[in-house]
């Protein structure tokens, strides 16, 4: 897979979440580590969600994994907290922030 696919497969999955009840600036940047690597954000401003093929500096939170397991935490069959103790998923910044994900997972997947 590569680098553009996993944004195109990040936008449909996600795409479709309503985040119109989330009030507050989120930025998450994600940091694509193995097949398919690079960085892309998702910002969720104004009740609208933004998916982008650039890195966000001055973000929230950033994570960093494979795609794989990207996948898998969006679909329900990863568990954040185990994936983080497992040395898979390394998140940085605003922890507070970073919980926000769990929005747009149920959103995506409810």
């Amino acid at each position: 897979m590569t680098y553009q696919e996993v944004v195109e497969k990040v936008r449909t999955m996600f795409g479709s979440a309503d985040v119109s009840n989330i009030r507050e600036h989120l930025a998450f940047q994600f940091n694509i580590t193995g097949e398919g690597a690079g960085a892309f954000y998702v910002e969720v401003r104004d009740g609208k969600m933004f998916i982008e093929p650039y890195e966000y500096h001055d973000c929230d939170a950033a994570f960093t994994c494979s795609a794989d397991l990207l996948f898998k935490l969006a679909a329900g069959k990863a568990d954040p907290v185990a994936s983080v103790l497992m040395g898979k998923l390394k998140v940085e910044g605003s922890i507070d922030k970073a919980m926000q994900i769990k929005t747009f997972l149920a959103a995506h997947r409810g």
